[in-house]
């Protein structure tokens, strides 16, 4: 259910509807836009009458909210969410750029990637310290020490940190040296994961399940904002199908859903979304031409030796030549890449 506030609705009238929502059973999240006050109140209550709500002062509209998802939903929050990540905003005018290699590698390697990403434009480095691997024999990350090269390299260069966190136990460790967390796609449905990812201060990136509906996925993304963190940013990273010209096939048409149905900010991944490098640039066109939010790609000066994902990840020239064309597209539809 949400609650819509007069735009004169006093603090005192906030927290007397606030109190009357908890006595009633509801739990109670709060956003507060530039005009208006709007509350998220969470339970299953059928036979609740929305008088009781309708005539306390300060109260506009009561709506029963039919999502399942209620603090993801536009109707909990009309505008879209901005997310300012240490002067870097998410789901502004701007579209942000995530680039990287799939995993660090060495000290060599990440500095030298971390230089080429950030003057072509890009304003996070992307990168796993621990790796999830189909092959428990494949190369499984340089851990913590993988995670010191990333943040040195991004500090150097002036660069953002986003990594994956691929357990609970992990969170504290990944903390100390990301400033977004990332969640990846056999982890979207993980939800005692999710519950301890909702008491993190950072933002936390959900990717979209190998095979999950954009319910369930919006549904995931309820878990960490129902546990307080009201930071999820979500990833379009391609979906199972039974196409196997592709690595996965990449859901275009999902961002502008999620725009309807979300004011999450959305960012698309076409490495993992296509898996092939050249077909990488024209999914990033589509995905900023579709209202992408910000795009992650994989990047490596030696992707035919890289460790892991090499056939899907750029060069520094096709990245260059990828933020060109990116551009372009964002200028048309009145955003822009730095």
């Amino acid at each position: 259910m949400v609650v819509v506030l007069e735009q004169h609705a006093t603090e005192q009238d906030v927290e007397r509807i606030i109190k009357v929502l908890h006595d009633f059973g509801f739990d109670v999240h709060r956003s507060t836009g530039v005009n208006q006050t709007v509350l998220g109140a969470i339970g299953v209550k059928p036979d609740f009458d929305t008088r009781q709500l309708e005539l306390l002062p300060g109260v506009a509209h009561v709506y029963r909210v039919t999502e399942p998802f209620k603090l993801a939903s536009r109707s909990f929050k009309p505008e879209n969410s901005v997310f300012d990540i240490k002067g870097v905003k998410i789901g502004g005018k701007e579209i942000v750029v995530m680039a990287g290699p799939c995993a660090v590698e060495s000290e060599e390697q990440i500095f030298a990637i971390a230089e080429q990403v950030a003057k072509h434009g890009a304003k996070f480095l992307r990168g796993g310290g621990f790796k999830p691997r189909t092959s428990p024999y494949s190369f499984q990350g340089m851990g913590e020490e993988g995670l010191k090269l990333m943040r040195s390299a991004a500090d150097k260069f002036g660069l953002l940190v986003i990594t994956e966190v691929m357990d609970s136990n992990q969170i504290d460790l990944v903390e100390k040296y990301a400033d977004v967390l990332q969640i990846g796609a056999r982890n979207m449905q993980n939800f005692n994961f999710l519950k301890e990812l909702g008491k993190s201060s950072k933002p936390v990136m959900l990717k979209r399940g190998l095979s999950a509906t954009i319910e369930e996925w919006l549904m995931s993304a309820e878990y960490v904002l129902s546990g307080g963190n009201k930071q999820v940013i979500l990833c379009e990273r391609g979906i199972r199908t039974f196409e196997t010209a592709t690595r996965n096939t990449m859901d275009i048409s999902a961002i502008p859903v999620i725009h309807a149905k979300s004011h999450l900010p959305i960012v698309a991944d076409p490495s993992h979304g296509i898996g092939i490098r050249d077909k990488v640039i024209p999914m990033a066109r589509a995905a900023v031409a579709a209202g992408a939010d910000g795009i992650m790609v994989e990047v490596h000066n030696d992707p035919d030796h890289a460790k892991s994902d090499g056939a899907q990840s750029l060069f520094p020239d096709q990245f260059d030549e990828l933020m060109k064309q990116i551009r372009i597209i964002a200028e048309a539809i009145g955003r822009n890449v730095s």
